[in-house]
Formats: C-alpha cells, sequence, structure tokens
C-alpha cells in the first residue's frame, strides 16, 4: 500500500511527487503513456515557477537546459518594458521547451525515491474514510491513503468523483505542430512579423534541430479534438492566414488545441483531490498553465505530507483548495480578457489600443506583470501585509534564504536572537541573524514561502504556529537559541545527471 498515487506524468504530477518524497511520503505516480511524447507544448518558465525551483534547490538544472530572456510584458501581445524593482530575485522568463522540464522534474521525483510507473492507465477507483483502491487498465488494483489527479483537462479521475467542471467551451482552435520547413529563415522572419501585427495565434519557432514548432488558427473547431490534424490541414491554414505554407513537410507530430475555459467546482472529494489541468483548463496565453500547475502540486505538497505525518491541522489539506482554486480563477479571468483584446472587431481593437496606452504608466504594467507571473498571489491568512504574501529570496549573513528552504520545511528567520520555535523542531527549522535583509524583526514562514507571520513577540508567534504547524511536541528539540548555520545543516544540490 501507498501513502499516495498521483494519476499524470506531467509536470504537475512529478513536482508533486518530489515534494512529497522530500517528506519520506511513499508514492507512486501512474502515467497512460508508455514514453514521453517529446512534444514541445510549454516554451517556458514564469517568476515565480523559477523561484520555486530555486527554493527547492533544482534551479541550476534548468538553467543549464534553458535560456534566459528578459523580461517583458506581452499582456494581450502587448509589447511593453517592465518596471524597474521588481519584487524578485529572478526578473526573468526562463525559455525551456516542456519535454525538457519533464524529464528535469521526474529525474528529481526519482532520485529522491518515488516510483514512476509508465503505460499505465486509469479505469476505476473507489475509496473510503481509510483509503482510495485504484484500478488499472491491466486489471491490477492499487491502494493508497489519498489519490491525486493530475492527469490533465480531460481527467479521468475528475469524472470517476464525479465533479463538475463548468465554464465555456472553445469557440476557436488553434493548430500546433513540429515540421520540417523549405523556407529561408529570412523569408519566415519577414512573414512573421507582418503577420503577427495583427494574428498573434500565428507563429514559426526554431527547434534547434531544423525543424520547426508551427502555430497558426485552425478552420473551425473540432468536434472531436482527439482527433489529430493533417499536414494538408496545416499547409492550407497557412496560405489562408500567412499566404504561404513555408513548404512544410515531414512533419513528427501534429495536435490541435482549443480555448476553453472551465474551473472545477472542487479541488477535493474525500481522499481524492485535483491539481493543474485537472482542475483548470484555460487559453494558453500568456503560457501561463505548466507554471499554475506546478504551483498547484508546491502549495498541496507539504499539505499532504504532514496531513500524512499526523501533525496537520484539521482544516490545513482542505486549505489547498481555499487557497488555489481563487489563483486558478484569476488566470481564466485574465486569459478571458487577453482573448477578448486579441478580437480583429472594431470594439476590442479600441479597447486594446487604449490599454496600451495605459501600459506606459509603470505601475499599470507591473500590475499586469504580477498577473502573468503570479508574484501578486497573495492568500488570506485573516491579517494585513506582508501575510499570506511570498518572499522573495534575500541576503542572510552566511549566503541567502532560498538556500535554507530545499527541504521543505517551515523556517522562522530571526532578526531579534530571541524567540523560540521550541516543540515545532521536527517541522520548523529557525535561523538568528540580525543582518536579515528583512523589513520586520522576524518571520515565519510556511514550506511554501509564503508569510504566516511577522513581529517580534513570542506569545503572538506561539499563537500563530498552531494554524499551520499543530499543536507542538513535547519531546521535540527545545533549544532556544541558535545562529546560522549552527542549528540548520543545508543539502547540498545534486548535479547528477
Amino acid at each position: 500500500m501507498f501513502d499516495v498515487i498521483i494519476t499524470g506524468g506531467g509536470p504537475t504530477g512529478t513536482m508533486l511527487a518530489g515534494e512529497l518524497r522530500l517528506h519520506g511520503v511513499r508514492v507512486v505516480v501512474l502515467e497512460k503513456d508508455p514514453q514521453p511524447s517529446g512534444f514541445v507544448r510549454g516554451t517556458g518558465l514564469h517568476v515565480r515557477s523559477i523561484e520555486i525551483l530555486d527554493q527547492r534547490g533544482i534551479l541550476e538544472r534548468f538553467l543549464a537546459r534553458g535560456q534566459k530572456y528578459p523580461l517583458r510584458s506581452h499582456f494581450a501581445g502587448i509589447d511593453k518594458a517592465v518596471p524597474a524593482g521588481l519584487d524578485t530575485a529572478h526578473p526573468y522568463i526562463l525559455g525551456i521547451p516542456q519535454p525538457i522540464t519533464d524529464r528535469l522534474l521526474t529525474e528529481r521525483a526519482q532520485e529522491l525515491g518515488a516510483e514512476i510507473r509508465r503505460g499505465c492507465e486509469l479505469t476505476g477507483l473507489e475509496q473510503n474514510e481509510h483509503a482510495v483502491t485504484a484500478e488499472l487498465a491491466d486489471g491490477t488494483r492499487l491502494r493508497a491513503r489519498y489519490l491525486i489527479g493530475c492527469d490533465g483537462g480531460r481527467s479521468t479521475v475528475r469524472e470517476l468523483i464525479d465533479v463538475g467542471f463548468p465554464g465555456e467551451p472553445s469557440t476557436t482552435d488553434t493548430l500546433l505542430g513540429e515540421m520540417a520547413v523549405t523556407a529561408s529563415p529570412d523569408t519566415i522572419t519577414t512573414v512573421m512579423s507582418e503577420v503577427r501585427r495583427t494574428e498573434h495565434r500565428f507563429g514559426l519557432m526554431p527547434l534547434g534541430d531544423g525543424s520547426y514548432r508551427v502555430l497558426v488558427p485552425a478552420a473551425e473547431v473540432a468536434a472531436d479534438r482527439s482527433v489529430p490534424p493533417s499536414l494538408a490541414d496545416f499547409a492550407r491554414q497557412l496560405r489562408a492566414v500567412a499566404g504561404t505554407d513555408f513548404g512544410v513537410h515531414s512533419p513528427r507530430r501534429l495536435s490541435r488545441f482549443g480555448d476553453a475555459t472551465r474551473l472545477a467546482e472542487r479541488y477535493r472529494v474525500g481522499r481524492v483531490l485535483l491539481a493543474g489541468d485537472a482542475g483548470h483548463i484555460h487559453p494558453p496565453l500568456g503560457g501561463q498553465g505548466l507554471n499554475l500547475g506546478v504551483q498547484d502540486a508546491f502549495n498541496l505538497g507539504w499539505k499532504l505530507a504532514a496531513a500524512l505525518s499526523g501533525w496537520a491541522p484539521d482544516d490545513l489539506l482542505d486549505s489547498y483548495e481555499t487557497e488555489r482554486r481563487p489563483v486558478a480563477a484569476g488566470v481564466l479571468a485574465n486569459t478571458r480578457a487577453q482573448s477578448e483584446l486579441l478580437s480583429a472587431e472594431p470594439g476590442p481593437r479600441a479597447v486594446r489600443g487604449l490599454l496600451s496606452e495605459l501600459m506606459d504608466f509603470p505601475e499599470v504594467t507591473r500590475h499586469l506583470l504580477a498577473k502573468i507571473t503570479a508574484l501578486d498571489v497573495r492568500y488570506d491568512f485573516g491579517g494585513n501585509e506582508p501575510l499570506g504574501r511570498r518572499m522573495r529570496d534575500i541576503a542572510l549573513t552566511g549566503g541567502r534564504l532560498y538556500a535554507l528552504m530545499h527541504r521543505g520545511r517551515g523556517l522562522l528567520l530571526d532578526r531579534t536572537g530571541r524567540l523560540s520555535v521550541a516543540g515545532w523542531a521536527d517541522r520548523i527549522d529557525r535561523i538568528a541573524d540580525p543582518g536579515a535583509e528583512l523589513d520586520a524583526p522576524a518571520v515565519l514562514l510556511r514550506p511554501d514561502g509564503h508569510i504566516a507571520w511577522a513581529g517580534a513577540d513570542q506569545q503572538e508567534l506561539l499563537d500563530r504556529i498552531p494554524r499551520w504547524f499543530g499543536t507542538a511536541d513535547r519531546h521535540a528539540d527545545t533549544a532556544t537559541v541558535a545562529r546560522w548555520p549552527a542549528d540548520h545543516a543545508v543539502p547540498q544540490e545534486d548535479t547528477r545527471e
């Protein structure tokens, strides 16, 4: 019997598996595809996802495989420079094909001890108050204490637990494929520059091996999107949109996607939860989908591990839905807005022009950029700023903050040197550092880096800790004074490839 079964071996599922393994959770990932697809759907990571990788000590392996691009605001395709002073130590986009992201997250999960089973399709599940039983297509039955559906927009798990998925169906389809072309790079650049003035669902991106990632509007909405388009469909639509088919040939992968916008009515039914696209789908504007799923997993992982360990407060696991579902609703709202602004109709074009003028004001651009990059996320912790905000990486006397968060534990960063987490030392690390670049005497961070408390009063701290870290363990370490790095051994980055 496993602690957790995860269905879906994409970035959400493998990120979650790694987070759970940090806490010793026995986890198996079931992926129905026998082999990784290699299809480049997502092409980059936003700021908050980059921060998450840094918090877990694995960013360097992604930087080695990707390329940093200057951060700009492209809300609804309106290109504006980013104002100075963005609240992050990582003000860039990391260009990295999704297959590489998938592989690196899978490797990390396996290094930590997660079991990955490919060619395993979920067909049924049953649950009671103690466990979940998953039935696979080959008749195999697996049991676990929890099951997490990370199996995409057509989620089998969501259907099996009868969770509604309301929203709007697709009104447009877009063709996406990888293929060779005969046109020269200069021709492609010239045509793209002209076409993308009015059509933002169009582009040819070189993949580095002589082939191109081709994006072009489809002629109509498909009745069955699981049926792939043909090369002839691509050629016809390229001629209709760009006046040339660029000599496309030798296709490797052909697909289509729509602009449906849906949000699951619930993220949890008993011992079954949803994460990533299983809980929300939206148009790919701004490249937010993959990032949103990884961030779901980051929020869920430590909470689920706490529930399994027995110290979680009663409502901690439910806070996953109350925190993450509104974030997804916000992404759905901004992609709906962007979709409207991309219309060629006179009304949306007029609004688009006005928004472009407004984005010349730095605060407007900063606000819209924060939505795309998830830097605006603040969970409702029942208090004023900075409670609920994620903590950016800051300099400390002996290094930097994110280097202390690799193990996925809570952290008390104490400038006063007087505060204690005695009784919670099995869940919270403490660093006494008077030189920390903090705007408060001390902060308590959850394992996901969001600020759970800020202040200087020991009793206020003790009153706040149980909300996120449960009751104190009288057998836990009772040391009250320590300085970096005496009470915190930072695990070294595993640089194996």
